[in-house]
């Protein structure tokens, strides 16, 4: 009896605990880009939301580009143009292990900003390391993560590969809204229930985001598009740029499947503009 009794109390803790970890309150900002032309109004409302221009520091992750040192010149061009001039950048490679002092570095940073590329190279160099971690406690304790096209899917907990399940070798996009075909591979996490897609409208990308949604009804579906960001600060998300951003949600969990087709009557799509904002959770 007495046993049980100790089980029982472990068990309780645990849950006690895992409860706190998941309503840990999150004090960063997360500036979303859907990729393409990074305007200079853009670049200079996140430089303020940082507020790096009389004090604290910044980071470039290139590390999701194939050509990380052509990425961390183009990032240094957009803030050089907002007036930042000290724009460091840390190229880590896959396997290697981070130094205590530049874990440090990402902790604190004021603004950490993650290029574009392929966001599986990235996860796959951040993943199950202690780089993950310092990006995860430094907003959580204040600081804004930034990215733009692979940089912004990174955000998500699901996130959007841009790989095709069963065909892989097409050359043709998402042409069919169908039942597990889009790849969903770990991210960061720092967007716990959303899922997000990047170059949404100049792509024409609804396919693919509609087939996520119907599939995922535990998470919001936002597709960004191009020269276009959004800004999310606690349960709120705020357009800023020059494009529109499209969310879709199953909240009803409503779907239908035939000859392997997916189908909802239950699906909401609403379309924002830019300054307007949105909930993401309901």
């Amino acid at each position: 009896m007495k046993r049980v009794f100790i089980t029982a109390a472990v068990i309780s803790i645990f849950i006690l605990t895992a409860c706190r970890t998941e309503n840990i309150s999150v004090e960063g900002t997360l500036f979303i880009i859907g990729g393409g032309d990074r305007t200079d109004a853009m670049m200079n409302e996140l430089v303020d939301i940082a507020g790096i221009r009389n004090r604290g520091y910044m980071f470039v992750l290139p590390m999701a580009s194939s050509v990380p040192d052509s990425a961390l010149i183009w990032a240094r061009e957009d803030f050089t143009d907002t007036g930042i001039k000290i724009i460091p950048g840390f190229n880590f490679r896959q396997g290697e292990t981070p130094l205590g002092s530049q874990l440090d570095s990402l902790r604190n940073a004021s603004l950490i900003y993650i290029s574009g590329g392929d966001q599986s190279r990235f996860m796959s160099v951040v993943l199950n390391t202690p780089l993950i971690d310092a990006i995860q406690e430094a907003y959580k304790n204040g600081s804004v993560i930034a990215g733009t096209s692979a940089g912004a899917a990174v955000m998500s907990r699901k996130m959007i590969t841009g790989n095709q399940k069963k065909h892989p070798d097409t050359d043709e996009g998402f042409i069919t809204i169908e039942e597990g075909n889009v790849e969903l591979n770990e991210g960061l996490g720092l967007l716990p229930d959303v899922i997000i897609d990047q170059h949404f409208i100049k792509r024409q990308r609804l396919n693919r985001l509609v087939a996520a949604a119907i599939e995922n009804p535990d998470q919001v579906c936002a597709g960004i598009d191009e020269s276009t960001a959004i800004i999310v600060k606690g349960n709120v998300a705020r357009v800023t740029g020059e494009g529109q951003v499209v969310v879709i949600r199953n909240s009803e969990g409503s779907k239908t499947i035939q000859d392997g087709l997916l189908g909802t009557d239950k699906l909401e799509l609403c379309v924002y503009l830019p300054g307007q904002s949105f909930k993401i959770r309901m």
